[in-house]
């Protein structure tokens, strides 16, 4: 019989394993941590992931450092730098084109056209549309220039140059052409634009256009060339009074800017014009036919004499306007290819001579306005003069003369002249000083006052640099030098009662609103009395209306003439050594009412006589004569009483 196992029996569980020696009771144990998948025995270290966040550091200061990069860029483009950027991003579509103003014309006294303006057109291009991407050829440039160069007497190469620029939309090609090239250069373009819409060939020409752009003509030639200058390539005053009054006359240019494609105009884009100021005209004090009697006259003698060159001046002796300014050789400013470069100038104040005889004037001045001699003071002349260290004489070789003062000037004696102005002062250094004086008020060594393009204002030494010849010799006028335009002022001033006036050649301005101003009054200065004035006039009527003058040559019929001759030991400016001779004659009329100055000088005259009597003192009669009935002049009154020119036996004398 089975025992029924005890409930109060305690039934044993299962075996525990046995705790090693030395082992941590169980519940000190750890669970074993869980393997991870990096081998290694005990002591090697394990691969752990990184921390995220600094990377995110990272790239968050990196996207901020670019956004701000950008966001600069960005307010540099549409803010600081907008305009800049906006004005290239324009280069493409707009074009700048220059407005020529039209220049002011030039006129005579009467309102004769000098200079003016005509039609004409300024060649332009578009660099861009002879690129191969608008025109499918490469060598479209060469193309077009070999098409334009003989229409518009154009250097190819040039011309492919300026059409192959890449830094501009806007080349000139040509520069005031006339209607008929313009017309030639459309009939091209349309040759080219009917090849290329059949595709036998590129429309090399489609960049071309036109500007009007008015022409600079002078339609009297050679009249009055040297005192009007011309106009050279660009459009700017090149000489005379085209250089001096460029400003006035060019006016202002203005501008258009406008949007174009394909070469042509986008009407619907608007256009931005700035408009030009016209010039101003400009009307002058030079008559036109006195100009040309007087530049006639002149070029037949400088011809006749083989001369080199020669000038005359006409001046009005009351105002001080110059009526004529005549250059021999001249040149036609509508065409300079054939001009030289010595006749671009004005001659007539550019060119400085030692003007002889004619500059005694100023020395008989000198002494009568001192009181040291009057018209009949005795002058003992002999045929030679020892000064310093050398001989002077006079023209011709003669006895002894009794002369009057009136009759050194008559007889245009080198040595009376230097006897009278010796009288000027107790030495010859105090004499030096008192007719330097006197020469630098009639101008002699100043501006002329016309201040044009190269005047020369004269060579007047001072007198303690006098060397011992010129002491004696500038009173004769040698060894001083001056200019036409001087030299016809002295007897201007002497014919205006001892006043001086500077010589004007602008008698107004028609600005560009049509308002005419007349010019400013000349300065004008007492130079010596009116009594010593007319007295030298009266000693002037001598030198032409006595047998015994030089000056006979001058007279004119129904008219008192005073003049003065003038033969002048020359320096060549290309040597600088003394050549040939400088002829001139000097005066005005009528004598008693003096109206006009006439002054000739011809240079190096190689034919026939050179003296001035007889090479300028015809050119005189003809320029004053014809200059006198222009005006309307009329005759004056009775002649004057004789004065003499050689002194009575026993009369007093000066040396």
């Amino acid at each position: 019989m089975s025992q029924r196992p005890d409930p109060r029996r305690k039934v044993p569980g299962p075996a525990r394993p046995q705790r090693a020696r030395g082992e941590p009771p169980r519940a000190a144990r750890k669970p074993p941590a869980r393997q991870r998948p990096s081998g290694g025995g005990r002591g090697g270290s394990g691969l752990r992931l990184a921390s995220y966040r600094p990377r995110l550091r990272l790239v968050g200061v990196g996207l901020t450092l670019i956004v701000a990069v950008f966001s600069v860029r960005l307010l540099q483009v549409q803010a600081v730098d907008a305009s800049a950027f906006a004005e290239k991003a324009a280069l493409n579509r707009y074009v700048k084109v220059p407005l020529a103003a039209e220049r002011g014309a030039i006129t005579a006294r009467d309102g004769t056209p000098f200079a003016s303006t005509v039609d004409a057109y300024d060649i332009t291009a578009d660099p861009y549309l002879f690129t191969r991407k608008q025109t499918g050829v490469a060598d479209a440039p060469e193309r077009a220039a070999a098409l334009l160069a003989p229409v518009i007497d154009g250097n190819r190469q040039k011309i492919a140059e300026q059409l192959s620029r890449t830094d501009t939309r806007y080349v000139l090609l040509a520069r005031q052409r006339t209607p008929q090239e313009w017309r030639k250069i459309k009939e091209l373009k349309s040759e080219q634009a009917a090849k290329a819409s059949e595709k036998k060939g590129a429309n090399v020409l489609a960049g071309v256009f036109q500007q009007e752009h008015a022409k600079r003509i002078y339609p009297n030639k050679d009249l009055a060339s040297g005192v009007l200058g011309f106009v050279n390539s660009e459009g700017e005053g090149g000489a005379g009074l085209e250089a001096k009054l460029d400003k006035k006359l060019a006016g202002e240019d203005g501008r258009i800017t406008y949007a174009q494609s394909g070469g042509r105009q986008v009407p619907t884009a608007g256009v931005n014009e700035e408009s030009a100021t016209p010039g101003s005209d400009m009307e002058l004090t030079l008559d036109r036919d006195i100009q040309f009697a007087a530049q006639r006259a002149l070029a037949d003698r400088v011809e006749s004499s083989d001369a080199d060159s020669g000038y005359v001046v006409v001046q009005d002796t009351r105002s001080g306007q110059l009526l004529a300014m005549a250059n021999a050789p001249g040149f036609d400013p509508n065409d300079l290819s054939g001009a030289s470069a010595e006749s671009l100038g004005n001659p007539t104040v550019q060119d400085v001579y030692e003007p002889g005889s004619t500059s005694k004037l100023m020395s008989m001045a000198a002494v009568l306005e001192e009181g040291k001699a009057t018209p009949s003071t005795q002058v003992t002349v002999p045929n030679r003069l020892k000064r310093a260290d050398r001989f002077f004489a006079d023209d011709v070789d003669h006895p002894t003369w009794q002369l009057t003062l009136n009759g050194v000037l008559a007889k245009s004696s080198n040595i009376g002249t230097i006897l009278a102005t010796e009288q000027l002062g107790g030495t010859q250094a105090k004499a030096n000083r008192v007719l330097h004086d006197y020469l630098r008020r009639f101008g002699i060594g100043r501006p002329t006052g016309l201040g044009l393009p190269g005047e020369t204002e004269g060579i007047l030494p001072k007198p303690g640099k006098w060397s011992s010849s010129q002491q004696y010799t500038i009173p004769f006028g040698q060894g001083l030098s001056l200019n036409a335009v001087q030299a016809a002022s002295i007897y201007s001033t002497i014919a205006n009662g001892g006043v001086r006036k500077e010589p004007t050649l602008v008698r107004g301005t028609t600005q560009e609103d049509g308002r005419y101003v007349r010019a400013p009054e000349p300065k004008e200065r007492r130079v010596v009395s009116e009594k010593t004035a007319r007295t030298l006039s009266r000693m002037l009527e001598s030198v032409v209306d006595d047998m015994e003058g030089t000056g006979t040559t001058a007279k004119i019929p129904g008219y008192r003439v005073a003049g003065k001759t003038g033969t002048a030991n020359r320096v060549d400016p290309k040597t600088g050594r003394y050549d040939g001779y400088t002829a001139s004659f000097a005066g005005f009329a009528p004598a008693d009412k003096p109206r006009v100055t006439v002054y000739c000088a011809v240079q190096n005259p190689k034919k026939g006589s050179y003296f001035g009597s007889d090479v300028c003192g015809p050119v005189y009669k003809k320029v004053m004569n014809f200059a006198l009935k222009s005006l309307q002049i009329p005759p004056t009154g009775d002649k004057p009483a004789q004065m003499p020119v050689f002194a009575n036996p026993g009369s007093g004398s000066t040396d």
